[in-house]
């Protein structure tokens, strides 16, 4: 089977490997769709902190099943699935509460360990997300638009209030989507003024704000004064993350999406003044790829803006280094093992 790897940052190689064995309580499925995102981006640079090289990436997949255990379970050879990259080990505590995706031993396909930049690959049964309806683009999109669902989640606020994302990347437009969802006012923060137009013009976000230009007073002029009640910064920007708490309403909530290897420092004083409370959020959960399976298939979310550059595996070491560029206007590309 064709496998891509990332020997080392900046360079990718493609070579022809034995197609996995399945164990028992797995699937041995086979990957038409691998949607390239931030943690693939970051890692051709060189600054994923949870990856070491040489390593195969790709968690973002849109597969068919070829081989499964016929038991007590609803899947079947031929369906098409979304995969849950995230691989827990069910015992600790974490994983005891339900929150699979804090699991102490965690293991990302495409991070931790190799994923699914390569034709074929086992997984187990309980990490495959079925369709019939969605198409293996939109299956492939899924666990993305879990990271914007399960950080609204949470946030966890009502209708109505003023909601900021800070970062108008793919994570931050997830985020965007689903606090639409929950029924949030929404300002987008971003210096880029072709990722502000594509905000308001395919999202319809109500309000836009450029840090260049006096974020506190835009964003006061917004909110008379109150300031957004919630905040998510999806920048992975050390000096975003900081000036965040900046914009954040007295008795407000400030979620970090973004991920950055670095130190975030805060003002203490101010941070005990106005009460902030401060969210992480990591991946998302198995519930959370049923939900957003069932409301794209009931067309509450819409999947068609996302795509916006395409590669095929024979493609992707010459397309690759040119999505890392502001000037190519890449909100999410995605790379095709074979037509279909």
């Amino acid at each position: 089977m064709q496998t891509i790897t990332l020997d080392s940052p900046g360079s990718f190689s493609i070579s022809q490997t034995e197609i996995p064995i399945r164990s028992s309580g797995s699937a041995l499925v086979r990957i038409y769709r691998v949607g390239i995102c931030g943690t693939d981006l970051h890692a051709f640079r060189g600054r994923q902190p949870f990856l070491s090289y040489p390593r195969i990436l790709g968690h973002e997949l849109g597969v068919q099943i070829m081989e499964i255990d016929e038991n007590d379970h609803d899947l079947h050879v031929g369906d098409i699935c979304a995969i849950e990259p995230y691989l827990n080990c069910g015992k600790c505590i974490s994983c005891r509460r339900g929150k699979t995706n804090c699991c102490t031993t965690l293991q990302t396909l495409g991070v931790h360990i190799d994923g699914g930049m390569r034709e074929f690959i086992t997984i187990p049964i309980n990490k495959l997300h079925k369709s019939d309806l969605l198409s293996l683009d939109q299956l492939a999109l899924v666990e993305t638009l879990g990271i914007g669902a399960h950080a609204v989640d949470r946030a966890n606020f009502d209708q109505g209030e003023f909601v900021l994302v800070i970062g108008a990347g793919p994570i931050g437009l997830t985020v965007t989507q689903f606090s639409k969802i929950a029924g949030g006012r929404i300002i987008v923060m971003d210096i880029d003024e072709n990722r502000l137009d594509f905000c308001r013009r395919v999202f319809g976000v109500e309000f836009t704000v450029n840090p260049q230009e006096d974020p506190v007073e835009q964003l006061k002029a917004i909110t008379s004064n109150d300031m957004p009640t919630v905040v998510f910064d999806a920048t992975g920007s050390v000096k975003s993350m900081e000036n965040a708490f900046n914009y954040v309403a007295s008795g407000g909530k400030l979620v970090f999406v973004g991920l950055v290897q670095d130190n975030i420092t805060l003002n203490d004083p101010e941070f005990h003044r106005k009460e902030i409370s401060l969210f992480s959020t990591r991946n998302s959960t198995g519930s959370d790829f049923k939900r957003i399976i069932t409301l794209a298939e009931q067309n509450k979310i819409d999947t068609n803006p996302w795509i916006t550059h395409r590669a095929t595996s024979d493609e992707l070491i010459e397309a690759f280094p040119t999505w890392l560029s502001p000037d190519s206007r890449t909100i999410k590309a995605m790379m095709s093992f074979e037509n279909w």
